[in-house]
């Protein structure tokens, strides 16, 4: 009997122009140029006779299996994303493609981007808007005070800046 999974909830369909560029290029990177290179690995594979013991053959065919999956996600993702590309009339305010600089109560700043579920990076600083910190800072402003409850416990935050373009501390 199997383990009943509920669907998971859909992210937000929104992106930013480079992340919809870095989509895009994924796909044709993989569709163009991997996939052929892998189908013809695995007629190679194919060819060297008994498929149920050869390794070469099993490990392309998963790794086809692989790429096809990916392909398809790509294809639905894009095909009903929306690409936000107009900076907000209001550029005190924190809407989607923000950078913002803020403090913790600790005195640790951050500089933050939020960004669609496709282009989430930690290490750039790109944050998830279904994220709960996005969820937080979406519709603040400059200079506003917030808490948002963390796995640690409840943190307090200072927006010290709010920009459309690249932060630099």
């Amino acid at each position: 009997m199997g383990r009943y999974r509920p669907p998971q909830i859909p992210g937000s369909k929104y992106i930013t122009p480079e992340g919809h560029q870095r989509l895009s290029e994924e796909l044709d990177f993989l569709w163009f140029k991997r996939r052929p290179e892998v189908t013809k690995a695995l007629s190679a594979a194919a060819a060297e006779g008994d498929r149920s013991e050869n390794a070469e053959y099993i490990y392309r065919k998963k790794e086809l299996r692989e790429i096809d999956a990916r392909v398809r996600h790509l294809r639905k993702r894009l095909d009903g994303i929306k690409v936000v590309d107009r900076i907000p009339d209001d550029q005190d305010k924190i809407f989607f493609g923000a950078w913002i600089h803020l403090v913790d109560d600790n005195d640790i700043e951050n500089i933050y981007r939020i960004v669609g579920p496709d282009e989430l990076d930690p290490k750039l600083g790109y944050i998830s808007m279904d994220s709960p910190m996005g969820k937080a800072l979406l519709g603040k402003s400059l200079d506003d005070e917030f808490e948002i409850m963390l796995p640690e416990g409840k943190a307090f935050y200072t927006i010290l800046d709010v920009s459309y373009s690249p932060i630099e501390v």
